[in-house]
């Protein structure tokens, strides 16, 4: 019955003596993705809590200057404890199909991913076509092996407790384990205009605001890293919860 009449923000808990931390979307910014991180172990080891997870909620890549340092930072993390999570975001698989395939008109070429290749020490032209090309080989050749492992491992949600940490949303009324992988990673109006409480309290990015939003069926914490300077996340503990930014 629960189930069905969903999970509301102030209800949510997570499992019982588990702490968790949910950050939005980075975008290349590198000083506040490692100031957060510091913020965020420094808790953990005041307060030596041991069940604990820190989950990053997608778009690591594009626009913001630091694409690769990004990456370099979070593939080490998330290898060393797999309590650290990456969910993917849109344009961290679109990146990948851009090395598969370079294409003028994709997301990785109208939104930021010059910068992603600048990252990598690669100007990028996306015209002429034999521009594109060149580019496209010079970044292939730059993007280290581990990144690409990084990307492609990255998991398309969690969930723990009355919590579903997803990049862009969910698509109402379809059960969290059926939901399709666009949906998870581009959804906008269909899942933010939605009011009716869903099976568990969606925890999400993808689309920026001012401040992160706090609904009663879910909590938005892209905040515009790139564009703001702002980068913000919420903790987790039981019931409570608590909202954390760091700037430049």
């Amino acid at each position: 019955m629960e189930a069905e009449r969903g999970i509301s923000f102030t209800e949510a808990a997570t499992p019982p003596g588990m702490r968790i931390y949910a950050v939005g979307d980075v975008h290349g910014c590198y000083d506040l993705l490692t100031e957060m991180h510091r913020q965020i172990m420094g808790e953990i080891l005041r307060d030596r809590h041991e069940d604990w997870r820190i989950i990053y909620l997608g778009d690591y890549v594009d626009r913001g200057p630091a694409t690769r340092q990004v990456l370099e930072f979070l593939s080490g993390v998330t290898e060393m404890d797999q309590r650290v999570i990456a969910i993917a975001g849109n344009h961290d698989l679109d990146l990948l199909a851009f090395l598969a395939d370079p294409r003028a008109e994709g997301l990785f070429a109208n939104n930021g991913g010059e910068a992603t290749a600048r990252s990598y020490g690669v100007e990028i032209a996306f015209s002429p076509y034999e521009a594109l090309v060149t580019g496209h080989a010079a970044l292939q050749e730059a993007i280290p092996e581990e990144h690409i492992r990084f990307l492609r491992g990255l998991k398309r949600w969690a969930t723990f407790g009355d919590l579903f940490f997803v990049h862009a949303g969910i698509r109402p009324g379809v059960p969290l384990e059926e939901q399709a992988e666009d949906d998870l990673v581009w959804i906008r109006e269909r899942f933010r205009y939605h009011e009716a409480l869903h099976p568990k309290l969606v925890v999400h990015g993808h689309t920026p605001q001012p401040t992160a939003e706090i609904r009663p069926n879910r909590v938005n914490l892209d905040t515009g890293a790139f564009f703001t300077g702002r980068l913000t996340g919420m903790m987790f503990e039981g019931r409570h919860k608590r909202l954390m930014e760091v700037a430049s």
